[in-house]
């Protein structure tokens, strides 16, 4: 989401209130006068240092993933949007929740809530050793022993700007309390990964988003993983209300895909029968055979009436260019990290 420059300057004084609470907070933490809560387990934390749109979610899973194959009982710790927690029934309320309850199938368990200590301890009473915080790198409530923070190399640092004028949540000094760093979109940064060692030395990796398939929605009972072979040979009208919306249209690029128009709304939107109804008539205008969305998306669908022109989303997987040399240093840090367990 791009914020205009005449708005970024009008509110520039409200960016520089922030910047000092942010700093004043984390100071507060630094010198023991705020205590973090520890889990009896680990806890690595992924986070970032911009409002969403690193690849996040992707990383999450990849860690979810990695902790299973090493034999790890596991489990996602995630606030949900805007600390919505899972609705009656535990049907998920949230875009994020529902893509983790959809992808964690038998890799790990997954505890939502704002208190995320307090989801923590009652997973730990079921066996539960390892714990992945969900965007974390703010939450100084819950101690870590793993501090990975995500930069996007389209724009790692928002351009300077703070909250609420941009999109970065603390300044660039904070990376000194990162234990790994990992520049997304790209395979190779020498420019960010400059400024990252002028501030530390943690190890630096770089991961990708990959494409796993491209999927109808909704799907049927009886074939859950509907896939569309060819999509490549569609011509495609892209949407998304995701952090980053141009990393979506690039990703769809360099997968080969043939995007005839695109379109896109703020992040986690819900989308309401008017706006298909719009994005249909843009689509055809742009002579799409489908509708082309994220897999976030799909979730902010489900109170809408399907336009006759398919839908479909892309799932994706995050490539990282190390992965064991990335999880051994998750492994040693945690172990040089680790401390007694307090409540």
């Amino acid at each position: 989401m791009k914020i205009p420059r005449p708005v970024q300057i009008m509110l520039w004084p409200a960016s520089l209130v922030w910047q000092a609470i942010v700093r004043t907070r984390a100071a507060a933490y630094r010198k023991g006068f705020f205590r973090s809560k520890r889990l009896p387990g680990t806890v690595i934390s992924v986070g970032n240092l911009t409002a969403g749109g690193t690849g996040k979610t992707p990383l999450v899973l990849w860690l979810a993933q990695r902790l299973h194959t090493e034999g790890k009982r596991a489990a996602v710790l995630t606030r949900g949007y805007r600390g919505v927690p899972a609705g009656p029934g535990g049907a998920p309320q949230s875009d994020e929740v529902a893509i983790y309850r959809t992808r964690l199938q038998h890799l790990a368990e997954l505890g939502v809530g704002a208190n995320r200590f307090a989801s923590g301890k009652i997973l730990s009473r079921h066996g539960i050793e390892w714990f992945v915080l969900d965007d974390g790198f703010q939450h100084m409530q819950l101690a870590r022993d793993v501090d990975i923070v995500l930069l996007d190399a389209t724009d790692p640092f928002a351009r300077g700007w703070m909250i609420p004028s941009g999109l970065l949540r603390e300044p660039k000094s904070a990376l000194a309390r990162a234990d790994i760093i990992v520049v997304t979109r790209s395979a190779r940064t020498p420019a960010i990964e400059t400024i990252v060692q002028r501030i530390t030395h943690v190890p630096i990796f770089h991961a990708v988003t990959e494409l796993l398939d491209v999927v109808r929605f909704p799907t049927h009972p009886a074939h859950p993983a509907e896939a569309l072979a060819d999509w490549r040979t569609k011509k495609a009208f892209a949407f998304c209300g995701i952090g980053n919306p141009q990393a979506f249209l690039d990703d769809l690029s360099r997968w080969g895909g043939n995007v005839s128009g695109h379109s896109s709304f703020p992040d986690h939107h819900t989308y309401t029968q008017r706006d298909i109804e719009k994005l249909q008539g843009r689509a055809r205008d742009s002579g799409a055979d489908i509708m082309l969305c994220t897999e976030k998306d799909i979730f902010n669908l489900r109170n809408v009436q399907l336009p006759s022109l398919p839908v479909y989303c892309a799932r994706i997987s995050m490539e990282v260019s190390e992965p064991d040399k990335l999880w051994r240093a998750i492994s040693e840090t945690a172990e040089r990290h680790r401390a007694p367990t307090n409540d």
